[in-house]
């Protein structure tokens, strides 16, 4: 076998990756020519969380490096002044945003392919979506077990039960300070981390970027390598235990059981069905237990390749809805990361760990951060907004319908069937957050008033009359109508405004 000519390889259409595509899945074969492009201007728009920049940036020039001259790695201020330096043809992977698909179908010398990085087509999911009354997560999460053939025996699911949601709701062990599972797998930084840091640091100094959160050691993988080894690792110490206490929180434990490899896959290092079809050779191995296989592939098959499609399913006006008016704006402690200002046990550990790590798992995510953004009327954008910036796995496709559709029910329940508000209660039994907070769960007046329990009756008296149809809202609202102290909670939360708690 000859080497291609300069002639060949100058006609070959090269593949323009984007910093979230950065797998070889994204090529059609190992040798194919690429385009890797660092553009400062995304960091100039936006402040991202600090870990999250170096996370990107690191990954990016990582994947130039194992490429070497099979790609060409430009770094400019934009990506069209990027573009202007490259001749030939171009094709891409369907970007994951609207605003990048816009731009890369505005220009007339790039191929857009069909997306990757995902187990559901967008031609396979419309034609699902298509014959359903409501786009249950559910319906759609058994049509793909089927279509993959994961933890089935034929047309039905193995030991007969396709969910095992309900056994996966243990709340923290008692008197624990820790899950006590194995440690995530953990890299090791290189040159390239410290070339990302010193120019990092350089841009920040000249006034050219900003940052929110805190700096400090890479924790997740940035090469398909990295990733591999994060997922074995996984797989093997830490999915037998995944399960029962995937909602739980420990305030000494900010892993639990989980994979940490959301911000590996989200940069296309990991292919998600691949990943599954792993999990599943686990269960069928006898390695890790039913119900722990069965919610990580409800992860990486139903939950996450839904939200991708429901992004792209109601249209780029999707972002914009706010079906409960919510319109209040984001404090600064809140904005800022201002962890230190805040008294309330569970929301100060949990902004901490966003400052210093721009990660924490789905829990806190949907039940303090977002439940405490819900119960103020926070607008969403902003929200949603946030989440993209401070998130080391954060893109706009996540964040969109997660905050819009599940966190805040912005969209009037085309994707989540209520609020997801709860009081301090919840907090209470899931987590040890409470026992060394100086606010008590069951109290909504005074000054020891849980600020999550206040705010809950706060939310549903704000929001009445829009939730009085929700079928699932009647027992909350029949409990509202009850309440002899609601005038004094409502003052007390006037009063608060948007003080930290």
């Amino acid at each position: 076998m000859t080497d291609r000519s300069e002639a060949d390889s100058a006609r070959e259409t090269r593949r323009w990756c984007f910093a979230d595509q950065l797998g070889p899945h994204f090529l059609d074969r190992p040798d194919q020519l690429a385009l890797l492009i660092e553009s400062r201007a995304v960091f100039e728009r936006r402040r991202f969380h600090r870990r999250k920049a170096h996370l990107v940036l690191s990954a990016l020039r990582h994947r130039a490096a194992e490429l070497g001259g099979q790609a060409v790695f430009l770094q400019t201020r934009t990506y069209r002044e990027a573009l202007a330096q490259v001749d030939g043809p171009l094709s891409v992977c369907q970007p994951t945003s609207w605003a990048a698909d816009r731009f890369v179908r505005s220009l007339p010398s790039v191929e857009v392919l069909p997306a990757r990085g995902f187990c559901t087509t967008g031609d396979q999911f419309e034609r699902w979506a298509g014959g359903q009354r409501t786009l249950r997560l559910e319906n759609f999460y058994r049509s793909a077990r089927r279509r993959f053939d994961l933890l089935m025996d034929g047309d039905e699911p193995v030991t007969g039960r396709w969910n095992f949601d309900a056994d996966n709701r243990e709340p923290a062990p008692k008197n624990e300070p820790a899950l006590g599972v194995p440690a995530p797998w953990r890299p090791d930084e290189d040159e390239i981390d410290e070339q990302v840091r010193a120019d990092l640091d350089r841009w920040e100094r000249d006034g050219e970027v900003a940052f929110v959160g805190s700096d400090g050691p890479r924790e997740f993988a940035v090469t398909a390598t990295e990733a591999q080894q994060s997922l074995e690792v996984f797989l093997r110490d830490r999915l037998p235990h995944f399960g029962p206490h995937e909602d739980a929180m420990l305030a000494g434990d900010r892993f639990m059981a989980h994979s940490l490899l959301s911000a590996p896959m989200n940069l296309g290092l990991l292919d998600p069905l691949q990943c599954a079809y792993a999990a599943e050779d686990a269960y069928r191995d006898g390695t890790a237990p039913l119900a722990s296989v069965e919610g990580y592939i409800r992860q990486l098959i139903g939950w996450r390749d839904y939200i991708w499609h429901v992004y792209w399913h109601f249209g780029r006006n999707y972002r914009r809805r706010n079906a409960l008016q919510a319109h209040a704006a984001l404090p600064d402690w809140f904005a800022e990361l201002d962890a230190d200002a805040v008294e309330a046990h569970c929301l100060r550990d949990v902004l901490a760990q966003v400052r210093d790590h721009g990660w924490v798992h789905h829990i806190p995510r949907l039940m303090v951060l977002s439940n405490y953004a819900l119960q103020r009327g926070w607008h969403p954008s902003a929200v949603t907004d946030w989440f993209h910036r401070c998130f080391v796995d954060g893109y706009d496709w996540v964040m969109v319908a997660n905050v819009v559709g599940m966190s805040l029910h912005a969209d009037g329940g085309l994707m989540a069937t209520k609020p997801y508000a709860a009081g301090g209660a919840y907090i209470n039994r899931m987590s040890d957050y409470c026992g060394g907070c100086r606010y008590r769960p069951g109290v909504r007046v005074g000054d020891d008033a849980c600020p999550f329990t206040a705010g809950y009756w706060s939310f549903l008296s704000r929001n009445s009359e829009a939730l009085q149809g929700n079928h699932r809202m009647k027992q909350p609202l029949a409990g509202l109508g009850r309440l002899k102290d609601l005038d004094e909670v409502l003052a007390q939360q006037r009063a608060m405004g948007n003080r930290p708690p």
